[in-house]
């Protein structure tokens, strides 16, 4: 197949009638199909059933130390919950906090702290009028949400195959008004690319001029492989510890995608100086977070390896759904030349790039059709992709029959905005 830049005017007049025609069949069936959140599917949520119905009789109600979890007590969590995070992780378990189901509330929480409070025994953020936040993109619309309630000016730094463009991390981070940054460091969303080794010395070897720089090393997917051959991401804990660093990072996750969206598990990791600082916090915030849950969680996953197991259930319905868009974007949009996409080895999203000032145009017939995706430009900061064109697919929830049918609506309305912007050009001409 040539690229459809070279395609003569008849060729090309051919082909947008034959893709025409396609779109116009999907406008008239009534298609009513949404990929715009990376939400599990039911049959996912199903296999934490067991966690679900047990009982007291099951897995009784106190901790491995002897705390009752009916009641108040253990700030930072269950032992064993602080144990079985800190082995995810890979950090010791006295610097784990196992909260809330939420880690984007710890995100967000953590970011007022140093807003409102300050760390590291600097003066709050909210009293530098030029704060700015480094912004990895295409990202994740909630971390620069979080930024912008806060205001911090978002400085956005490319990926690239390695992870994010470190030179220019490095050149940014001079400036003492730069005073962190939000990464998903393995199998970030939307790209699903692992940071290398390489990247993950860099930034644990970072220096920022603003000695209360943090690093929000949000670990969504640090379990969530689809394949056997999954990508290792460096332990940064025990990097930026090398470096004298280990202040810069605060590492976030959770079980949101491992047993209930809605009624898991976070936890978020810090080292000695910040778990200090995080604790004079929570010990005002809350008196402790809901045991009951966190030890029904330890019965159901013991180890890390039940965890992994668990994953690999997860896997065997995420991997069909990702090989179905996948295999028709291959079919319908290699070789033309109008659109890249990445194959990610594990996360929860497909990367799609399209050519440049397409993006909007293509997400706008997608709906026509029947199709939700996210919204064009929630990638990045303010919701504004300065090219236009990167689109984030969400196959998770859907069955793989309509994500077939979703993934030909997209490729049918990348196609037409290829073909409109030709026509404009021959126009020009």
């Amino acid at each position: 197949m040539k690229l459809l830049i070279d395609y003569s005017a008849e060729q090309l007049a051919l082909f947008e009638a034959d893709v025409q025609q396609r779109y116009d069949s999907f406008l008239s069936q009534g298609i009513n199909l949404n990929m715009a959140r990376g939400k599990p599917a039911p049959e996912q949520l199903d296999l934490s059933a067991d966690l679900f119905s047990l009982t007291e009789a099951q897995c009784g109600y106190l901790a491995e130390d002897g705390t009752d979890c009916r009641n108040y007590g253990l700030l930072y969590g269950i032992p064993e919950c602080r144990r079985l995070f800190g082995d995810i992780l890979g950090v010791p378990s006295s610097n784990v906090i196992a909260c809330g189901s939420s880690s984007l509330n710890l995100m967000f929480d953590y970011i007022a702290q140093c807003f409102y409070k300050g760390v590291g025994g600097h003066e709050p953020w909210s009293k530098n009028e030029n704060r700015k936040f480094i912004a990895v993109v295409p990202g994740y619309d909630r971390h620069f949400a979080i930024a912008e309630y806060f205001g911090l000016e978002m400085i956005n730094v490319p990926m690239t195959d390695k992870g994010p463009d470190m030179d220019m991390i490095e050149e940014i981070i001079k400036d003492s008004d730069v005073k962190g940054m939000f990464c998903v460091p393995k199998y970030s969303n939307p790209d699903g690319i692992t940071y290398s080794d390489e990247t993950v010395r860099r930034l644990a070897a970072m220096k920022p001029a603003a000695g209360d720089f943090r690093v929000i090393w949000d670990a969504a997917y640090v379990v969530h492989d689809l394949y056997d051959e999954s990508d290792s991401l460096l332990n940064v804990f025990e990097e930026a510890k090398k470096y004298g660093n280990e202040d810069n990072f605060v590492l976030f996750t959770s079980t949101s995608k491992i047993s209930y969206a809605g009624a898991g598990v976070s936890a978020m990791a810090a080292s000695d100086a910040n778990f200090k600082e995080i604790s004079s916090r929570l010990t005002l915030q809350t008196i402790s977070y809901d045991k009951i849950n966190q030890l029904k969680h330890c019965y159901f996953y013991k180890t890390v390896d039940d965890v992994k197991a668990q994953m690999k259930k997860h896997a065997s319905i995420m991997r069909p759904k990702f090989d179905t868009v996948l295999e028709v974007l291959e079919k319908e949009l290699s070789g033309l030349g109008v659109a890249s996409w990445n194959h990610p080895k594990g996360g929860y999203f497909i990367s799609l790039d399209v050519n440049t000032g397409s993006a909007k145009y293509v997400g706008e017939l997608c709906k026509k059709a029947g199709l939700t995706l996210t919204t064009v430009g929630a990638t990045y900061p303010y919701g504004n992709d300065p090219d236009d064109k990167n689109i984030r697919l969400a196959p998770s929830y859907p069955s793989v029959e309509e994500l077939r049918v979703a993934a030909e609506i997209v490729c049918v309305a990348v196609k037409l905005a290829a073909c409109k912007e030709l026509n404009s050009k021959e126009t020009d001409n």
